[in-house]
């Protein structure tokens, strides 16, 4: 099984003696399967000074967590755009890919946590100086025409059904355990099905991407897909009252399920495989 890790490097709503503020690495696994115990299989947390703020620093920290851990993981995940080319190079000095992703869900509660119990203990904690993270917006390009779906539907399905995702037929995803972000076995879910006659090489082409969230586009009536951090796709053109109704539904039930939602692709509405199921969240970043 690919190990992933999620990690945050940034400053912290704290300073030191001398008024500079003081950074912070984090690091957790995370936990890709819908069954898998919410709490984090493994934590590494070290503060550290502003005036040592460099790729050399982080890789440090980085050797430290995997000496703790016992393993070096597959991959990295991060979300902070403003710190990507120092963990990136850090990442790949010590031989690990780096990518950017909105997949921190262990780390975003983790971190969430920190702002509400571990930082205020700090006698240097000054509350209110952390802003939550934005993504820039960029242009929504189509998805390659091979890749086009045919039709496509939004469902919802209860969490509890969810939690069987292990036993399904499925050839590529990723999901996370749903309590990891308070959601209960009676939620309902909202998702969109796909379906095409490429539904495997559709799937295989969405794995490599690092899926985001799904959505209404403000600028125009459809879906879209965005991926990474500031990436989008067209799923779907809205393209009279009705699917603008039900795509609003939607997204209503998303705010319901703490942005909980799904993404799947199947051959047709008929059979009961998937050649893609993915679980997202919808969140704001700490």
């Amino acid at each position: 099984m690919t190990k992933i890790w999620e990690l945050d490097y940034y400053s912290r709503p704290i300073v030191d003696e001398n008024g500079k503020k003081v950074w912070e690495v984090l690091i957790c696994e995370s936990a890709t399967a819908v069954d898998a115990d919410p709490a984090p299989l493994f934590r590494f947390a070290e503060y550290c000074s502003s005036s040592e703020i460099n790729s050399a620093r982080l890789m440090a920290a980085i050797k430290s967590a995997i000496a703790q851990s016992g393993t070096a993981p597959d991959k990295i995940r991060f979300f902070r755009q403003a710190m990507k080319n120092m963990i990136t190079k850090a990442c790949e000095d010590l031989g690990i890919p780096a990518v950017m992703s909105r997949r921190t869900y262990a780390l975003n509660q983790w971190m969430q946590a920190r702002l509400e119990q571990a930082y205020p203990e700090h006698p240097g904690f000054q509350p209110g100086t952390n802003v939550s993270v934005s993504f820039p917006a960029t242009i929504v390009q189509p998805l390659p025409d091979a890749l086009l779906g045919q039709k496509w539907a939004l469902v919802s399905l209860p969490a509890s059904a969810l939690s069987e995702m292990g036993e399904w037929a499925i050839d590529f995803g990723e999901a996370f355990p749903l309590s990891l972000v308070g959601v209960s076995p009676e939620m309902p879910i909202p998702g969109l099905l796909l379906f095409s006659d490429r539904a495997l090489p559709m799937a295989g082409w969405m794995s490599g991407l690092e899926l985001g969230v799904v959505r209404i586009d403000p600028e125009a009536p459809r879906l879209v897909l965005e991926t990474g951090v500031s990436d989008r796709w067209i799923l779907a053109n809205l393209s009279n009252p009705q699917l603008l109704t039900e795509a609003e539904n939607f997204e209503a039930a998303k705010q319901q399920a703490q942005g909980v939602h799904f993404l799947a692709i199947q051959v047709n509405p008929e059979t009961e495989a998937f050649a893609g199921f993915w679980l997202l969240q919808d969140t704001v970043l700490p």
